[in-house]
């Protein structure tokens, strides 16, 4: 009975054990499919991240560029034809040519010259720096087209190779002329608009005080005529004739007093002739 029991728990926890090992196998199965999806999604990752690290730095070190720089540009020459002559020594990733001022252009038109849009100078970006430093190397004082019919057979090139010189630091450099530019447009504009005012405020007080002095001078011709004379006519400042005062006289034969004096005394002498005699009054 003993060994019966113990082979059939024997047997019990073998069946058990197995259980417990299929349990176990099965759920090692799920963990461990998980578990490898999301690994798989991950390396997946991290091998596209690692590729695109790899193409970028394959990429930063053939694309390492360089720029040279055109203290002078022949004339007619365009950006198009320029790119089209430095592409047959090595490839061009961007050209910049600066143009020239506006006011040497018009001189140059009233001259009789050229009415062409012509460049001062230019800046060449190169795909790769080993060819903008062997080609500034190379072309530096040769002519610009070995050709004999070309128009730019007798101009030579004048280039320099930048060194250190990123195609951002010219941009950075034409962005910041450009707002100084601007800055100082904006304050001759500023600076015309405050002359202007003080100007038409200057001409406003000059109509003020010019009026003021007409109203004074009308002001004072009524007394100037009062007090000249009847028969002298006074000429005025401006030269202009002015027509004389005409007084009026009304001759009186006696006044009103003379005669009231004279009858008083009349009547008084009578008077005293009645009374005194003829003898005392004369």
């Amino acid at each position: 009975m003993d060994s019966s029991d113990e082979e059939n728990g024997g047997s019990r926890s073998g069946e058990e054990e197995r259980s417990d090992e299929e349990m176990s196998d099965g759920s090692g199965q799920d963990g461990s499919s998980d578990g490898n999806g999301n690994g798989n999604l991950k390396s997946k990752e991290a091998s596209e991240k690692a590729a695109l690290k790899k193409a970028k730095s394959k990429k930063a070190k053939k694309g390492k560029t360089g720029v040279v720089y055109l203290s002078r540009i022949p004339p007619h020459l365009k950006p198009l034809k320029l790119r089209h002559l430095l592409s047959q020594y090595g490839e061009v990733s961007r050209v910049y040519l600066a143009p020239e001022d506006a006011a040497t252009r018009i001189r140059r038109k009233r001259a009789g010259g050229n009415s062409g849009k012509n460049f001062t100078e230019g800046w060449v970006e190169f795909v790769h720096k080993r060819d903008a430093k062997r080609i500034a190397a190379m072309l530096n004082g040769e002519s610009v087209d070995p050709r004999k019919r070309s128009a730019y057979h007798y101009d030579l090139w004048t280039i320099k190779y930048l060194k250190k010189f990123k195609w951002d630091n010219l941009t950075a450099e034409i962005a910041y002329k450009k707002a100084v530019r601007d800055q100082k447009l904006a304050a001759e504009v500023s600076a015309a608009k405050k002359e202007r005012d003080f100007y038409l405020s200057k001409v406003d007080q000059a109509r003020a005080i010019k009026s003021m002095e007409e109203r004074k001078k009308k002001r004072k011709e009524p007394e100037a005529n009062g007090s000249s004379s009847a028969g002298g006519a006074e000429k005025p400042e401006d030269g202009s004739a002015k027509k004389p005062r005409i007084v009026r006289s009304f001759h009186q034969r006696k006044s009103v007093l003379d005669s009231a004096s004279e009858t008083k005394s009349s009547l008084a002498a009578d008077v005293l002739a009645g009374v005194f005699g003829k003898s005392t009054v004369k």
